[in-house]
């Protein structure tokens, strides 16, 4: 169905490949290297990785503390959480391995048109829209990338006819080198400071996704957002924002209120969607899906109503901007539980909003005192409980709210501390939501 992944399948065989990082995004592409007849070596930091499968492909193991001694082969596959100036990277590239990564393999394989998505906050809603009405539309659809599918172990499956819908994250754009046909900004603020120099490298690494992009392209551009309103794309350009929106409904086609997600950023998000795809799908498409649609896990998702109080998980909430879109989102009083890891991007936008917006605030983790002392900055600040974790913060929402309250757990860090991810957290979440009595 795709020649030139039979090709470059064919042309795996016998060479030496090396793969960092052996965690649930990379092991398909390990097990299609092996099946391509590769010789692969898979370097990991986790001293611990269960190996029994690697151990029967064939797969070298380089394990533990010195993992990243010596990287050479043919080919090096990068992880998208290590920086590709990373000296082991640059000693690779010296000795003469190709380095690359499986979504830039995947970008140059597709055979179908590739609506990309990024962004500081919005991506994965943004992306699941385009996908959907994509497939409403009678494409056949796949979707992946920062998501969490890998693509290039499909690109074999895919024909020219298809459509691909891809999440992209500032770690994995840094070294891209081609661009979407379709490429989505939702908005550019502050976020994983922690990892990038500064907001500069940060704005770089996401307007990659319009640098490779040909006369014959298409940008979709938040006009509405200072960052993303200054860029312009290499081919037609067409910015989404509230200049669309006339007597409440969106570019003439879509009444905003038959949008069934919360929120002025969630029009945001369908209004990034529906200009990348009109035009390739029918309207009718697009307003089915806007009519059906009711969100993302883990992004403002309604858990329960419990005693008259509601419940919502934003784990994904990992930067002080997601928060503060969340909170702008509900109207009446939120108990917020925040707190984690930090990202090196200060809190002081988010603490103005306290006073208004929040009853309590219940704060968690390793920047629980950088958010206070943010907070306690604020005239009329609400309220802080400092808890031991997210189930004593549950516990304490549950005591202090009243009925007709909302519980929020967005947390503006990122989950590191305590969970392996923010899925993990927000599961978490949820069970301790359904363990609560009335």
């Amino acid at each position: 169905m795709n020649p030139a992944f039979d090709i470059y399948i064919q042309s795996l065989a016998g060479r030496d490949v090396t793969v960092i990082g052996a965690g649930v995004s990379n092991s398909p592409l390990i097990r299609m290297l092996c099946s391509a007849g590769a010789r692969v070596t898979v370097r990991d930091r986790n001293p611990t990785l269960p190996r029994e499968e690697w151990d029967t492909l064939g797969v070298g193991l380089h394990l533990g503390e010195n993992y990243l001694d010596h990287v050479g082969g043919d080919v090096v596959f990068r992880t998208p959480g290590m920086r590709p100036d990373h000296p082991a990277l640059d000693s690779a590239r010296a000795g003469g391995s190709r380095v690359t990564s499986e979504m830039e393999e995947f970008f140059a394989l597709c055979p179908c048109p590739i609506f990309g998505v990024t962004g500081s906050d919005g991506k994965t809603t943004t992306t699941s829209l385009i996908a959907d009405m994509l497939a409403d539309g009678g494409r056949t659809v796949h979707l992946g990338g920062n998501i969490g599918t890998p693509l290039l172990t499909r690109a074999g499956e895919m024909s020219p006819l298809d459509a691909c819908a891809v999440e992209l994250s500032s770690f994995q754009l840094m070294d891209m080198t081609r661009s979407p046909h379709v490429a989505v900004i939702t908005n550019l603020s502050p976020n994983h400071l922690d990892w990038h120099r500064d907001m500069d490298e940060y704005t770089a690494a996401k307007r990659r996704l319009l640098d490779f992009q040909s006369a014959h392209d298409f940008a979709v551009l938040n006009g509405d957002n200072p960052a993303t309103a200054a860029l312009r794309g290499r081919g037609q350009t067409k910015y989404f924002g509230g200049h669309t929106v006339h007597d409440g409904v969106i570019d003439g086609l879509l009444p905003i209120s038959d949008i069934r997600l919360p929120g002025w950023y969630n029009v945001e998000n369908v209004m990034a969607a529906m200009t990348a795809v009109r035009g390739t799908v029918s309207d009718e498409a697009i307003l089915e899906t806007v009519r059906n649609f009711v969100g993302v896990e883990h992004r403002n998702q309604w858990v329960a109503a419990v005693g008259g109080v509601h419940y919502y998980n934003n784990s994904i909430g990992s930067s002080p901007a997601r928060t503060v879109a969340t909170l702008h989102a509900h109207v009446g009083r939120v108990l917020l539980i925040a707190g984690g890891r930090d990202k090196k991007v200060p809190f002081d936008e988010m603490a103005r909003l306290l006073p208004d917006h929040v009853k309590v605030l219940l704060l968690i983790g390793e920047a629980a005192s950088q958010i206070e002392v943010a907070a306690r900055r604020v005239p009329n600040c609400p309220p802080i409980v400092r808890c031991e974790g997210l189930a004593e913060a549950v516990t304490q929402a549950h005591k202090l709210a009243a009925p007709g309250d909302t519980v929020l757990l967005s947390p503006a860090c990122t989950a590191f501390d305590q969970y392996r991810n923010f899925e993990e957290r927000g599961r978490h979440f949820v069970d301790l939501v359904g363990a609560l009595h009335p």
